[in-house]
């Protein structure tokens, strides 16, 4: 079950990859409840049907409902990581396979009924999301992996056609330095918090035009196109435009011509990994183990202040205990110090 954000979502298709190994014939089902994790899993040819409902509007009896259609189809659940809210853990049980697979939170565990699945293991802060949800693959089929793969969001012709026509369109040549960039994030339980402000993406994306000629390219979803708006209309340069594609794959596509990926902690970094781009990754409150882009070449710009990192996975929604500047972590963060970094990146 797959009922997390897309970052979420790329970051079990490695334990994905190794169960589709360890059942060769097995019928392989994604359910989700959004659009872009749908798109992705739909493109995954190791999953046999993605069942997509949209649970956060839906009614608490049309989701009972929904679930019970599936109780009885199924051996085996996972609960991606991380998805530790009670209402996640109520649906695998609902849907009642007999393995069911899930992690036990090092805060809040109990009280969201972690105990409802059978195969558990516990959190470990120092792993990486794409390892937490290994651990559970080993645990259903008790095996060691040791080759863990990369990230996988693979395109189809059509997607790489229309993001070619996309860059045409625009006149983005095969000699041009292309600096993608995501200013956005989720925005559910204050995680726009973790979001450096749209000013500075501006000061960075004319410094790069003006040190390296560079094409910005502002990528984001649809509810994210007032922000990128807002982006352009503070630079003061012109070589940056607005990427806006019929879905989510074909901004892959665009993405796919960046010559480096500037991002927020977000589900386009994650993206960014799978398509093995160098990725420059802003990161604030959250844990850098959880959250690096995995198996790509990529730097993290982070203040790296003694009370970071403060965020944990919990229902509960984000916050700073600061008393003087709330998530200075990210705040305090500069263009000066990002640009620096992101010229040697490209240097390197």
């Amino acid at each position: 079950m797959a009922l997390s954000g897309i970052g979420d979502a790329l970051m079990f298709t490695p334990a994905l990859q190794k169960i589709r190994e360890f059942n060769e014939h097995a019928e392989i089902d994604v359910l989700c409840m959004f659009n872009g994790v749908e798109e992705l899993y739909k493109r995954l040819s190791i999953v046999d049907n993605v069942i997509y409902h949209d649970f956060m509007n839906y009614s608490s009896l049309r989701v009972f409902r929904e679930v019970l259609r599936l109780r009885g189809k199924y051996d085996i659940s996972f609960n991606v990581y991380p998805s530790n809210r009670k209402e996640y853990n109520i649906i695998s049980f609902l849907a009642g396979a007999g393995k069911r697979a899930a992690v036990k939170y090092l805060r809040q565990g109990f009280s969201n009924l972690y105990f409802l699945n059978t195969h558990i293991v516990e959190e470990d802060d120092n792993l990486h999301n794409v390892e937490e949800n290994i651990r559970m693959a080993e645990k259903v089929f008790n095996k060691k992996i040791i080759d863990i793969p990369g990230l996988s969001f693979p395109l189809t012709e059509t997607d790489i056609k229309k993001g070619n026509e996309f860059l045409k369109q625009n006149e983005i040549s095969e000699d041009d330095l292309v600096i993608g960039m995501h200013a956005g994030c989720s925005v559910l339980k204050n995680h726009i918090r973790r979001r450096w402000e749209p000013e500075k993406f501006a000061e960075l994306a004319d410094r790069l035009i003006e040190k390296r000629n560079a094409r910005i390219l502002l990528f984001g979803g649809p509810d994210e196109t007032e922000l990128k708006d807002s982006i352009l209309k503070m630079m003061k340069r012109d070589r940056a435009l607005r990427v806006d594609t019929p879905g989510l794959a074909v901004s892959a596509a665009v993405m796919k011509r960046s010559d480096l990926f500037i991002s927020n902690d977000s589900g386009l970094m994650h993206i960014s990994a799978a398509l093995g781009l160098k990725t420059l990754a802003l990161i604030g409150p959250t844990s850098t183990n959880y959250i690096h882009p995995w198996k790509t070449d990529y730097r993290i710009a982070s203040l790296e202040l003694d009370c970071a990192p403060c965020f944990i996975y919990s229902p509960k929604p984000l916050s700073c205990a600061r008393d003087d500047i709330k998530f200075k972590c990210i705040k305090e963060l500069t263009p000066d110090e990002v640009f620096e970094t992101a010229l040697n990146f490209l240097e390197s």
